[in-house]
Formats: C-alpha cells, structure tokens, sequence
C-alpha cells in the first residue's frame, strides 16, 4: 500500500482512468461487432455507415492514448480492405 499522499492520490487517479479505459476499448469492441454484423447483412449502406462510426471512434482513442496510434491505424485499414471487398462483391451481382 502507498503511503505518501501523492502516492495515494496517483493510486486514485490510476483507477478512474483505468475504468475510462476499459468503458472506451468495451465501447470500441462493441461497434466492431456491430460492423461485422452489418456485413454479414450485406447491407452495403448501412455497412458504410458504421465503418465510419468504428473509424472515428478508433481515433479518438488513439488521440487519448487509450490504444496506440498504429493499432488504429492497422484495425482502420483492415475496416477499409472488407468493406472495399464488400463493395467489389455487391457490384458484380
């Protein structure tokens, strides 16, 4: 256990911003799946719109620090590469 005032406190701060975190990364996993539920739908409109939703939400986490900058970028990429395929799928039917 700390035991110097700051100690305490920064023990304190550690644990709000724990649970920041978590709410963020459960929120984050939750509209990824909802993304992927989307393209198993294959609705590609509504797919859009969420791939846009989930993009956004990774920046913003990554500009809080709450994920490292490249782990967005890369799950952003891998949004862009399915829902491209999804496209390239609807067109040709």
């Amino acid at each position: 256990m700390p035991i110097t005032k700051s100690a305490i406190k920064r023990m304190r701060s550690n644990k709000r911003k724990q649970e920041r975190n978590q709410q963020v990364k459960n929120s984050l996993k939750t509209l990824f799946k909802s993304f992927i539920k989307s393209i198993e739908e294959n609705d590609l409109e509504k797919t859009k719109a969420k791939a846009k939703n989930v993009c956004s939400a990774y920046d913003k986490a990554a500009s809080q620090g709450i994920i490292p900058k490249q782990r967005a970028s890369r799950k952003k990429r891998r949004i862009a590469y399915t829902l491209n395929k999804l496209a390239t799928t609807n067109s040709n039917k």
